[in-house]
C-alpha cells in the first residue's frame, strides 16, 4: 500500500467514530476538479454499484505511476469522500502500489462502525473496478 494512503488508514482508525464522520467531510473536499479532456466524462468507467452517479479514470503512466480521475457530484459527500481519499492516498503511487491495496480498505479504516453497509459496499466497488483498470494497463 503507498505509505500516504497507509497513513490515511491509520488516522481513520485510530479515529473515534464523530470524527470519521468529520473526516469524511474533509476528504469529500479534497477531489481534484476533472480537466476540460474529462469534462463529458469520456473515457469513464461508471461505477454502478453506487447510489450516486460516480465515473473514474485510471491511467498508467509511462513511469508506472498512476493518475486516477474521478467524478461525482457535491451533494453525495461520503461517495465524494471515497474519491478523496483515494485521490490523495494514490497520488504518486506506482501500478504495483495501487494494485496492492487491500480489498477491505474501508474495513481497515473503520467506515463499517461509521457509515452503512451499503456505502462501503460502494467504496469497495470503486477501488475494485480503478484496480481493473490499473491491471488492465499494466498486464
Amino acid at each position: 500500500m503507498p505509505p500516504k494512503l497507509a497513513e490515511i488508514v491509520e488516522e481513520f482508525a485510530a479515529a473515534p467514530r464523530d470524527v470519521v464522520l468529520e473526516m469524511l467531510l474533509e476528504f469529500s473536499d479534497a477531489v481534484p476538479q476533472l480537466p476540460e479532456s474529462l469534462a463529458d466524462r469520456s473515457g469513464m468507467e461508471q461505477v454502478p454499484e453506487c447510489q450516486t452517479p460516480f465515473f473514474l479514470l485510471a491511467e498508467v503512466n509511462p513511469d508506472r505511476t498512476v493518475t486516477t480521475w474521478f467524478d461525482c457530484p457535491p451533494e453525495a459527500p461520503t461517495t465524494r469522500a471515497f474519491a478523496g481519499i483515494l485521490a490523495e492516498g494514490l497520488a504518486g503511487a506506482s501500478a504495483e502500489e495501487v494494485l496492492a491495496v487491500p480489498d477491505d480498505l474501508y474495513q481497515r479504516m473503520g467506515l463499517a462502525q461509521a457509515i452503512s453497509p451499503l456505502r462501503v459496499r460502494g467504496g469497495t466497488a470503486i477501488l475494485g473496478r480503478l484496480k481493473r483498470q490499473v491491471r488492465d494497463q499494466v498486464g
